[in-house]
């Protein structure tokens, strides 16, 4: 079922499929909750999914305030609108920001969670320039352009070998994106705190997935955290770099269904 909901006077599009205990599957930069495409088909018999577009993503469109938390405030809306008391939330890259700081502000909605190549460390002074960058070029060139030339990297030399179509044909489905919203979502991204004190004060589940070959959120910066939640589940895609939802769909399928069995 497709929804849209009015946050703030602003379209927000949610995709709402199956039955069964709520998950929600948040993505990430220059994606729209398509990327969960694949994990919706192999969930969808067993599970209630919340599929959501971020802010400026998809259908869904920009809200005044833009931050990791102001669109932590959009997930708790949905949970609201959905009537579901405590629900699982697995965000991948910058949506396992969002999801941190939705256990920050809304733990008591959130019964397990899963960073999916993600991390709760802030931004570096290194990380940070590389976006300041990054934001020069799309003012420059254009949402498009810079998509087209950063997405190829979140890719392991092996998929870029395996499944050419696939990457294709997801640069392609990135066309909508305006230049207004990456830059936004880059400022988000810059200046959001280091959250790993969540990880240490959770009484929750969490779930960990590496790509070994992921140049966006490298194996060792999971490595260093995947140890500080009470109760952690951690996988490596050994094939994937930072898109192991289309690089290694089949262990991830099984790894997050494994997961929300568990938990």
């Amino acid at each position: 079922m497709e929804k849209t909901i009015l946050y703030h006077q602003k379209k927000i599009f949610c995709r709402i499929i199956g039955s069964g205990d709520p998950v929600m599957l948040v993505h990430g930069f220059g994606e729209d909750g398509n990327v969960w495409d694949k994990q919706v088909e192999h969930l969808k018999n067993k599970y209630h999914l919340i599929v959501p577009d971020l802010p400026g993503s998809g259908r869904s469109e920009m809200i005044d305030d833009m931050s990791m938390d102001g669109m932590a405030e959009v997930l708790h809306t949905i949970i609201h609108e959905e009537n579901i008391d405590k629900c699982t939330v697995i965000g991948h890259s910058m949506g396992g920001y969002i999801t941190l700081a939705l256990v920050e502000n809304y733990w008591n909605h959130v019964n397990a969670f899963g960073l999916f190549h993600s991390s709760a460390f802030a931004d570096t002074d290194e990380k940070k320039e590389t976006r300041k960058k990054g934001i020069e070029f799309i003012k420059q060139n254009g949402a498009f352009e810079f998509l087209k030339t950063t997405t190829p990297n979140l890719f392991s030399p092996n998929s870029k070998e395996q499944i050419p179509n696939t990457i294709n044909d997801f640069i392609e489905s990135l066309k909508g994106f305006t230049s207004k919203a990456l830059i936004a979502y880059y400022e988000a991204m810059m200046s959001r705190p280091d959250r790993t004190s969540i990880l240490k004060n959770t009484k929750n589940p969490v779930l960990f997935i590496a790509g070994e070959h992921d140049n966006a959120i490298p194996l060792n910066d999971v490595l260093k955290q995947c140890h500080l939640p009470g109760k952690s589940y951690f996988h490596v895609l050994k094939n994937s770099g930072h898109m192991g939802m289309m690089e290694e769909t089949q262990n991830a399928n099984r790894i997050l269904e494994d997961f929300l069995l568990e938990k």
